[in-house]
């Protein structure tokens, strides 16, 4: 009997350096990033529905559910290439918050395009999954992997990391707004070096964390370089940095106990509009 519905787990993930090298002719930025996934992560259903076309709910009434969403583009994207059409029921259980970073609408891509390759009987091959998930969004094609990966290109070009043996404690601290990562990129050459904030790399056994999107960010958004400031001065955090084009602020931690105090001390800090989360690598 085949199987007709999926249930997948789609984690978020943490970008431990993010450096632009230059703007591309096609608009785009290059890039050089090491994009590590975390426990925090949303689920994705997918069944046969009872219609004649597919769709899409979602437990987060703020996200569209038409064919705007990622989760939908990846669906119509999937039977474009292959010519299979079935009137697939898709449905997002989502954890992972909106605007922070942490790549939740890429997740849920490459989760609806890895469960439906399944239910069909695995028609494209990883390369061919890759290529359809870089259509869609620069973070989708690392999505496709387990672990820690480096992305080049646009983020596109993934090579996967085999050997980092550094499980990672985490708190996540998402303020009450998220930014568009367009945005970002597309303010990035224009924007300045706030005095006083730590942009500088942080030395770590796995690299060095930078993130070069924090500049444009920071100078709009100036509570997360006060943050991050915070988070630095805390003697739990070993490291601080912003994930991608933000807004979530990240600190690793010596020890799962220390991401448990660090986000208590956080919840004081930031109030209760702020999403906080204690996490680990995967």
């Amino acid at each position: 009997m085949s199987v007709t519905s999926l249930n997948l787990t789609s984690p978020a993930k943490i970008n431990l350096w993010l450096r632009i090298i230059a703007k591309r002719p096609d608009g785009f930025h290059e890039v050089a990033t090491r994009i590590c996934p975390i426990n925090v992560s949303d689920d994705v259903l997918l069944s046969l529905g009872t219609s004649d076309l597919p769709s899409l709910t979602c437990s987060d009434s703020t996200l569209p559910t038409d064919g705007s969403n990622l989760a939908m583009k990846a669906l119509m994207a999937f039977e474009k290439l292959t010519g299979i059409n079935k009137p697939w029921q898709i449905h997002l259980e989502k954890r992972i918050p909106h605007g922070a970073g942490l790549g939740g609408g890429s997740s849920n891509a490459a989760s609806v395009l890895l469960g439906l390759n399944q239910l069909c009987g695995a028609p494209l091959s990883l390369t061919q999954l890759s290529e359809l998930a870089a259509q869609l969004g620069s973070d989708v094609p690392f999505f496709l992997h387990q672990g820690v990966c480096d992305a080049t290109g646009r983020g596109e070009k993934i090579t996967p990391v085999p050997h980092f043996h550094h499980p990672l404690h985490l708190v996540l601290i998402k303020p009450p707004f998220g930014i568009s990562t367009p945005w970002a990129y597309q303010q990035w050459s224009e924007s300045k070096i706030l005095n006083g904030v730590p942009y500088h790399a942080q030395s770590m056994p796995w690299g060095d964390m930078v993130n070069d999107l924090e500049r444009p960010v920071f100078e709009k958004w100036i509570m997360l370089p006060a943050l991050k400031k915070w988070l630095l001065d805390q003697g739990e955090t070993i490291a601080a940095l912003m994930s991608g084009s933000g807004s979530t602020m990240f600190a690793i931690t010596k020890s799962e106990a220390d991401s448990h105090k660090l986000a208590d001390k956080a919840r004081g800090f930031c109030g209760e509009s702020t999403w906080i989360k204690v996490a680990q690598s995967m």
